[in-house]
């Protein structure tokens, strides 16, 4: 249960982290959060919520946090107190990250492919001075990367589906959410965003 995942909103109520249970629970304490209630959206405090986590609402057990004394229901978003800010995510550069960005399609036929049937291809060929960043990396499948060669795309006359670019995705994208989560999430993210193990 401490594995659990709770989203984390500024100040301004916009979407900044994903953050474990347990620092969650402690930002919570410390007085630094507030937890969003999922049904009218209504804040607690840490003594507040444990209250409604004694008195309210019976959920499965799953969804609880035992202490020796206490009860504590599981937060699934909560508001921070102070921060105001907007994290800028950066998504690191892997080919795992580039086959989740270009979602196993050829960016030159446009079909899909199993992952061994891939190659990561440079739009301007490293002989050429193309460099490994988002904006010269695609997913090319074998057919299309022997036709193109060492070549630009306007040279081999094979158009880029899409320019590639660096992926927006939101901050702590790591773990994949489960669907639980997503239901209460939804009113706070894109949810075209989520979903997608990002990382290595």
């Amino acid at each position: 249960m401490m594995d659990a995942q709770v989203l984390v909103l500024n100040r301004s109520w916009v979407a900044v982290n994903v953050a474990p249970l347990r620092r969650a629970l402690l930002l919570l304490f410390q007085g630094h959060a507030r937890v969003v209630h999922p049904s009218d959206y209504s804040l607690y405090d840490f003594p507040s919520w444990c209250a409604l986590s004694q008195f309210g609402e019976s959920l499965p057990d799953r969804h609880y946090v035992h202490t020796p004394s206490l009860r504590i229901r599981h937060p699934e978003v909560i508001v921070l107190t102070d921060f105001n800010d907007c994290v800028r995510p950066e998504v690191r550069l892997s080919r795992r990250n580039i086959f989740v960005r270009d979602r196993h399609v050829c960016q030159y036929c446009g079909r899909r492919f199993a992952r061994a049937e891939l190659t990561i291809d440079h739009v301007v060929p490293r002989s050429r001075g193309g460099r490994d960043t988002w904006t010269n990396l695609v997913l090319a499948c074998m057919a299309c990367n022997l036709k193109k060669r060492n070549r630009t795309p306007e040279e081999a006359g094979m158009p880029l589906l899409r320019r590639p670019a660096e992926p927006r995705w939101l901050p702590r994208f790591g773990t994949r959410i489960p669907p639980a989560e997503l239901i209460t999430w939804q009113s706070f993210v894109d949810l075209a965003y989520w979903n997608t193990d990002i990382g290595e």
